[in-house]
């Protein structure tokens, strides 16, 4: 099997076909605008969340037709020479402006805005769709399960629910809005999320009683490791785990069962042993609903696996890319737009804005023109001229989604399904 280091190919093929066909109208170097937007937010939910911006640059960095794309897509027939030709040399050279990761965002926000030729912008829907549109998903979850948590930490292990490499951006997108840590190795390397792990039911079945598993997890990682206590009798274990660890023994994991009721259970009896500064770590199926009906339960912290990985249950942030302007005969960028029934778009390039009234947002205010009298500029230039100019750290983007949530509407809180929690207003 043979790769690619470039991310160039990691698109649509009707992009290429466009291109060729756009090259020999002579359109393809007509100046465009694409914008990112979601025409609502899935499945009832009051704000999105920003993600995989970061992600999308460093993309946009390496794409590029390497010399065995060229080959083929000539094998395939997929291009022409002339195209051919064109990819070879392709390099963006437009500017991208884009909403910062950890914002909200709602119905109608642009919140990446491409301009460049069409030639050079088309290519770029696929890759920026699929990574926004996976990170964003992510981070909506995540961040309603980080509300729903409250000041409990999160760990996110959803690692073996996903793509390998889905796992490592959800990850990301998962301490972006919250979580504390991930059990992802390669996330704590390439991005920086502090990473958590002990054991599985597997290591207490390897041992020829639960007494030396936890003998041996205890002389190998210390007394702050977290044991596994469910394998067998939860009770029996947390007496053996507090008579091997004593009172300083760091947590214990539930994994199964009405995990409220053996909470309750689990306090009492450590309670009783002497070890009162012992943490309750559930995992199992967690999702938002699950984590706010354990707000009341003596738990210390929550595992999410599936439900995060899989954006609980809407693994898309229901994103498009759709030209908003091209230039004219006379060198005009004029607005344009779809009128299908039930995917119109709004033509023309956008800036956007956001109303604060006391400290809460009341509108996100949608202009042609920019006009800063409207409210905070949520736009900011993220690439200039080819040039990545916008990354920031991610714990930029962590701080910035605390602030955003503390400005958003008491409403926009609520996990049950509603309307978007502020106002889109084109202008």
């Amino acid at each position: 099997m043979r790769t690619t280091t470039g991310t160039a190919l990691l698109t649509d093929q009707y992009e290429l076909t466009m291109l060729q066909a756009a090259l020999a109208s002579g359109a393809a170097h007509r100046r465009a605008v694409f914008e990112v937007f979601a025409r609502r937010l899935p499945g009832g939910r009051r704000y999105g969340v920003v993600a995989g911006t970061g992600r999308f640059l460093d993309a946009l960095e390496s794409f590029r037709f390497e010399e065995r794309d060229i080959e083929f897509l000539r094998s395939r027939g997929i291009v022409d020479e002339p195209t051919a030709e064109f990819l070879a040399g392709y390099r963006f050279s437009g500017n991208v402006y884009g909403y910062r990761e950890g914002e909200a965002f709602f119905p109608g926000s642009p919140i990446l805005v491409v301009e460049g030729t069409f030639a050079e912008a088309v290519l770029l829907e696929t890759v920026a769709l699929s990574i926004l549109n996976h990170d964003c998903a992510i981070a909506a979850a995540a961040s309603r399960m980080a509300q729903a948590a409250g000041d409990r930490p999160l760990i996110e292990m959803g690692s073996r629910r996903t793509h390998e490499h889905a796992a490592v951006a959800a990850a990301r997108a998962a301490y972006l809005c919250g979580f504390a840590s991930t059990s992802n190795l390669m996330a704590g390397l390439t991005y920086g999320v502090p990473t958590a792990g002990t054991a599985a039911h597997a290591f207490t079945l390897l041992h020829d009683s639960e007494e030396d598993a936890f003998r041996a997890q205890l002389e190998s990682l210390g007394l702050g490791t977290t044991l596994l206590i469910d394998t067998y009798d939860v009770a029996k274990a947390v007496r053996t785990a507090v008579e091997l660890a004593g009172p300083d023994l760091g947590a214990v994991r539930i994994d199964s069962g009405d995990l409220a009721v053996v909470a309750v259970e689990v306090r009492r009896l450590l309670d009783e042993l002497g070890a009162k500064r012992t943490r309750i770590v559930v995992t199992s199926d967690l999702d938002e609903f699950a984590i706010a009906a354990l707000a009341a339960a003596p738990v210390d912290a929550y595992g999410v696996g599936t439900a995060l990985s899989t954006g609980s249950g809407h693994p898309t942030a229901s994103l498009v890319y759709k030209l908003v302007a091209r230039e004219d005969h006379s060198g005009a960028l004029q607005p344009v737009a779809k009128a299908s029934v039930g995917k119109p778009s709004v033509g023309g390039r956008k800036w956007a804005y956001r109303r604060i009234g006391d400290g809460v947002a009341t509108a996100e205010v949608i202009t042609r023109e920019p006009v800063e009298t409207d409210g905070r500029p949520l736009l900011a230039e993220l690439v200039r001229d080819g040039e990545v100019v916008g990354r920031e750290p991610l714990d930029a983007a962590r701080e910035r989604h605390r602030a955003t949530l503390a400005e958003l509407p008491l409403e926009a809180h609520s996990l049950s399904p509603g309307d978007p929690a502020v106002p889109t207003i084109f202008k």
